[in-house]
């Protein structure tokens, strides 16, 4: 089920809200939560002073870079959280009333960055804790499907800039997402997942030195 047209994204920045009333967790999304001039601030930073890296991951024996870049702050080994990550995070968990103490960003390059069919079930992110994403520059179509239930239907997301998507408690026992590469000519897309972590379980490393340099 495509939620809304590629070619309509709500360029005119009207807030919009939905609640997916999904079963067994829950989904809801506003559209446009941060305005354009405060989202196009926070896009330009985070893409200009973020400090990227690129994982590599094994796969089939083989160790392969993943197809996007990211920066983690917050817990015992991500990076010290910056002004306008508090600034963001204060925003995000006003509107939730949810308290987050780690974020992931990931830095979606051009159409040819994506991320696999997958659940969010890091050690850290133990196993029932919401995750709440948030949407900077170019939109990206979030696909979601059930784990087991044939009989739900997979539901597309344009994720927009300055969207906030809030998965729920149960969100990555049941479901699986993906953001698929695309062919259209796309600019960069930078994601930020803000998570409650299990402090005593591995999360993603940082290692000084490995940064991958972003140019503005």
């Amino acid at each position: 089920m495509n939620l809304f047209s590629e070619t309509a994204l709500f360029d005119g920045g009207v807030k919009r809200y939905q609640d997916f009333e999904l079963s067994d967790t829950e989904l809801r999304l506003w559209q446009h939560f941060f305005d354009k001039t405060t989202s196009d601030h926070y896009y330009k930073t985070l893409l200009k002073d973020s400090p990227w890296q690129q994982r590599m991951r094994k796969m089939y024996d083989k160790m392969i870079a993943d197809p996007r870049l990211i920066a983690y702050y917050g817990g015992e080994q991500g990076y010290a959280w910056t002004p306008m990550l508090l600034e963001i995070k204060a925003a995000v968990e006003q509107i939730t009333e949810i308290t987050f103490d780690r974020v992931l960003l990931n830095l979606y390059r051009d159409g040819k960055d994506s991320v696999a069919w997958h659940s969010d079930n890091l050690p850290a992110d133990g196993k029932h804790h919401h995750i709440a994403s948030i949407t900077f520059g170019d939109t990206r179509i979030f696909k979601v499907r059930h784990k087991t239930r044939k009989d739900i239907q997979r539901i597309d997301i344009p994720l927009t800039h300055g969207s906030l998507l809030l998965m729920g408690e149960t969100m990555q026992e049941h479901y699986e997402h993906h953001v698929p590469k695309t062919t259209r000519t796309v600019g960069p897309r930078i994601n930020l997942t803000f998570r409650i972590s299990e402090s005593s379980k591995p999360v993603y490393l940082v290692k000084p030195g490995e940064q991958h340099q972003q140019q503005a």
